[in-house]
């Protein structure tokens, strides 16, 4: 241990107060005292042990630490045990009056000189061999060492032994009398001072110092202080300088004893604080590696992924709740079973080679394998496997962490068949379809750019879109991009490409940008046919327009013919009576009816062009005409098919009918300025003898219904009757020829069909063409409807209706039924009649009518009233349009008009027959 000042300060206080002592001493030393041989005995035997126990401590520290120095220090406090012992059995009389072993009368002060002489020799090897690093070391074994320190030691000792007692007459006389020889002693003096200032000086000088290296620096002090007084300065045995010498030589045995041993009880005390603290941490560690031991299992135990454990003979010792849930199994049941469990038997041989691999010690990373489920199912699952070592490194166990991809396979299939699909859509796609980057460098062209541009794709990939966008269209397609990227949505916008034989080709485009792949995506649709449609349909309004002469004679001529009509019919009644008058009356009739006959044709022919009718699938024609009206309307209008699964084939020129629903169409879309909904419907209809007779040029039977609606501005009702007329419109100059729906009238009559309009300002506007069917073969089942009995009732029922045609329409129908009617053109004519007759079971109400109150409030307040009340709701509109307008509620009873009677007959029954209200 190095020395510390607390040392230094004791061990000078030690040596100053022997300083003091010997001083004092000095001047008496020759003072003779009675002998007393039993003094040497124990001094000796104290001396003789406090070195024995010295030597060994030091040996016991030599044995941990290897230092050849220790073993020189060591080997001189047990050579100074043995000479004190061999000194004290040959002091004359002690054990014997001349002493033992043969002493003669110089024996003693020769075993002196040497005892004295040899250990500070000793010391003076450890000096120069201590080192601050422990200087060097005993390569060999410890025991061997020690050994050979004790043998040399005995041996050294037992020669001089021999030569002082058996050869003690050769050696020079020191004692003489019991005085020492004068010359001798200073002889003696001067060697003794050498022998032991030598070391002193050179302990004191190799530092750093010892709590040892001060402590002999004391012992080396309080020897030569021993010598002086026991050798030098007195005059022989027993007199004060003997017997003060000898206590400091006992004190220098002393000394270094007490040092060690108060360093050993600070050691131990150390070793125990050690230990303890060993222990406190030992304690901590266990406690941290169970804490961690918890968080790993409840980390494990909470895992998503299932982790097992094996041995290395494959044998299940770990398995988490993850794995319970991926497998079936619970923990009880698979621990300690094979790891075959899980393993198809097809895969074995797999999980016995990754056994071999990991229990080399290779750690498998993202395996993707098949696994059994406890229940026989498959389960796709991604390995990573790894060996697990005990603490000297030995692989003793295989970890497994399975994660589940099944449902990651499934998607990436589906992702896969979508990017398929999406592939197959980009290769037949007939549109242009384009994809650039952030600089309008094509990345992607779709094939359809051969036969829209005549470039193939790898002529256009890689290029600039300003090498093929016609040059006077660059910067509104800039425009278009800069407001994607900005984030607004893209709107449909025309632009212009230069083919590759030079031609302008106009594209409608829509456009988006998408900021995680920073590209621009576009889809361009062709609109050469469009553009011919176009010319085509300018075509026909040009030729009506050279038409409107015809139109205007047969105009003038249907005049005519209806004042003769008129008077025949009147004339017809005033003659009755008179038979060869009525003969008369009925060839005017005839020759009336046949100029009517000869207007008709002259109006078909003035219309554009003679009639190919063929038997038409109008669903089909419906889609492909929807398709044409998706770029021609723009995105902001919404198109919505609602066709009949059984819609019968009509007789018809297709070419016509596609003409007068984009004409029905467009007019829509003026409608809609803002953007709205427009609904294409077919329906098979049987238009009944009722429905006829109220519309003259409707003849009963099969139609299929073809309805286009919008929810636009509507129609004025002053305006609906002109609608059909030529050259009548309501748009802006410039904006409309007024031919349109004309066109459309006299195609539908040429058609033999029938066009029906209904419109409500504000709320839209419904079209009507009924087209005869193409061979009318089979009843349907409402035509089994209208020609079953029809069954009535003796109720009472309010009609309200704001068309005085159709109400006394509806009047005569209901009370042909034996139904008692009242009848009300408005929401509050019905109120009151509501509140003043409580007879009233069924409101048959139409559902748009004019004033504050439509059907609908006009329900709700009856209804608030006259909570019991069954009401009926009746409509222009197809029930499709309505309900998608959002005015009816989904499951009102509603009876779209035109109806027949025995629509009617059932509808009223059935809204009689209901446990609540219809509302």
């Amino acid at each position: 241990m190095p020395a510390s000042n607390r040392d230094r300060r004791a061990a000078l206080a030690v040596v100053g107060i022997s300083s003091v002592l010997f001083v004092c001493a000095a001047p008496f030393a020759k003072v003779p005292l009675t002998p007393v041989p039993a003094f040497v005995a124990s001094y000796q035997s104290v001396l003789a042990t406090n070195d024995l126990i010295t030597a060994i401590l030091l040996y016991s520290q030599f044995s941990l630490l290897r230092s050849r120095a220790l073993l020189l220090l060591a080997s001189g406090y047990l050579f100074t045990a043995v000479a004190a012992i061999i000194h004290l059995l040959t002091f004359p009389g002690v054990f014997a009056p001349a002493g033992l072993l043969g002493a003669g009368p110089q024996t003693t002060a020769w075993l002196y000189m040497v005892w004295h002489g040899g250990f500070p020799l000793l010391v003076l090897g450890y000096a120069l061999l201590k080192r601050k690093d422990g200087g060097p070391t005993i390569r060999g074994a410890v025991g061997v060492a020690i050994l050979g320190s004790v043998i040399a030691v005995c041996v050294t000792m037992s020669v001089t032994a021999w030569v002082t007692t058996a050869r003690n007459d050769i050696l020079p006389v020191i004692v003489n009398g019991g005085h020492y020889n004068p010359a001798l002693v200073g002889i003696e003096s001067v060697m003794g001072f050498l022998v032991l200032a030598v070391p002193l000086i050179v302990l004191w000088f190799r530092r750093p110092h010892s709590v040892i290296d001060i402590w002999l620096m004391v012992v080396l002090c309080a020897w030569l202080f021993d010598i002086a007084l026991s050798a030098i300065l007195n005059g022989g045995r027993f007199d004060l300088g003997f017997y003060a010498g000898r206590f400091y030589g006992a004190c220098a045995a002393s000394f270094v004893l007490a040092v060690l041993l108060i360093n050993n009880v600070a050691l131990q005390a150390q070793l125990a604080n050690l230990l303890a603290s060993l222990r406190r941490r030992a304690a901590s560690e266990r406690r941290h590696y169970t804490d961690r031991e918890r968080l790993f299992t409840a980390v494990v135990e909470s895992s998503n992924d299932a982790v097992i454990t094996q041995s290395l003979y494959g044998t299940i010792t770990g398995w988490n709740r993850a794995a319970e849930r991926l497998f079936g199994y619970a923990s009880a049941e698979a621990v300690g079973r094979r790891i075959d469990i899980i393993v198809p038997s097809n895969r074995r041989a797999e999980v016995d080679d990754i056994l071999d691999r990991v229990t080399r010690g290779e750690a498998i990373e993202h395996h993707d394998t098949l696994l059994v489920h406890k229940y026989g199912r498959q389960v796709h699952v991604e390995l990573s496997i790894s060996p697990i070592r005990s603490l000297a490194g030995e692989i003793v166990g295989v970890s497994k962490i399975a994660r589940d991809t099944t449902e990651t396979i499934r998607t990436q299939r589906a992702l896969s068949q979508e990017i398929e699909e999406r592939r197959r859509v980009f290769e037949t796609s007939q549109d242009l379809i384009l994809v650039t980057d952030t600089k309008g460098n094509f990345v992607q062209v779709s094939p359809s750019s051969m036969t829209i541009l005549g470039y193939r794709p790898e002529e256009m990939i890689g290029h600039s879109a300003i090498e093929f966008i016609h040059p006077d269209d660059l910067d509104s397609t800039r425009a278009e991009m800069r407001a994607a990227r900005r984030g607004r949505q893209m709107r449909n916008f025309e632009t212009r490409y230069v083919s590759k034989d030079g031609e302008s080709v106009t594209l409608t485009w829509m456009g988006t940008w998408s900021e995680p792949v920073r590209r621009h995506f576009f889809v361009g649709r062709d609109l050469t046919e469009k553009q011919e449609a176009e010319a085509r349909l300018r075509q026909v309004q040009k030729m009506d327009a050279v038409g409107q002469l015809t139109g205007g004679v047969a105009h003038d001529f249907n005049n005519i013919l209806t004042v003769i009509t008129g008077t025949i019919g009147i004339l017809a009644e005033a003659i009755a009576d008179r038979p060869e008058l009525v003969s008369i009356a009925k060839l005017i009739d005839d020759a009336a009816e046949r100029g009517a006959q000869l207007t008709r044709h002259l109006l078909a022919f003035a219309r554009k062009q003679p009639l190919q009718p063929r038997e038409v699938d109008v669903n089909l024609l419906m889609v492909e005409t929807a398709k044409l009206l998706h770029p021609t309307l723009g995105e902001q209008i919404q198109i919505s098919p609602t066709l009949a699964e059984d819609a019968w084939t009509a007789l018809v020129d297709p070419s016509q009918l596609t003409t007068a629903v984009l004409n029905l169409a467009l007019n829509a879309r003026d409608a809609m300025p803002d953007g709205g909904k427009l609904v294409l419907e077919t329906r098979n209809v049987y238009l009944d003898d009722g429905y006829a007779s109220m519309h003259s040029e409707v003849a009963p039977g099969n139609y299929v219904m073809i309805a286009v609606s919008d929810t636009g501005s509507g129609i004025a009702a002053a305006n609906l009757e002109r609608v059909f007329d030529p050259f009548f419109t309501t748009k802006e100059i410039g904006k409309g020829t007024g031919l349109g729906l004309s066109m459309v009238f006299g195609f539908v009559k040429q058609s033999g069909g029938h066009i029906k309009i209904y419109s409500e300002e504000g709320h839209g506007t419904t079209v009507r063409i009924y087209l005869p069917r193409s061979t009318g073969l089979h009843l349907t089942e409402t035509e089994a409807m209208a020609t079953s009995d029809i069954r009535g009732g003796h109720e009472v029922v309010l009609i309200v209706e704001d068309d005085p045609m159709v109400r006394q329409y509806v009047i005569t129908q209901i009370r042909s039924l034996g139904y008692t009617t009242l009848d009300a053109a408005n929401a509050s004519e019905a109120l009151d009649i509501i509140d003043n007759n409580a007879n009233i079971e069924l409101l048959f109400t139409d559902v748009i009518m004019p004033g504050r109150m439509n059907g609908r409030h006009l329900v709700d307040e009856a209804l608030r009233r006259r909570p019991a009340l069954k009401t009926l709701f009746t409509s222009g509109y197809t029930e499709n349009a309505i309900v998608h307008h959002g005015r009816l509620d989904s499951g009102v009873l509603l009876l779209a008009k035109p109806y027949r009677k025995s629509e009617l007959a059932r509808m009223i029954r059935l809204a009689l027959g209901s446990h609540g209200s219809a509302n």
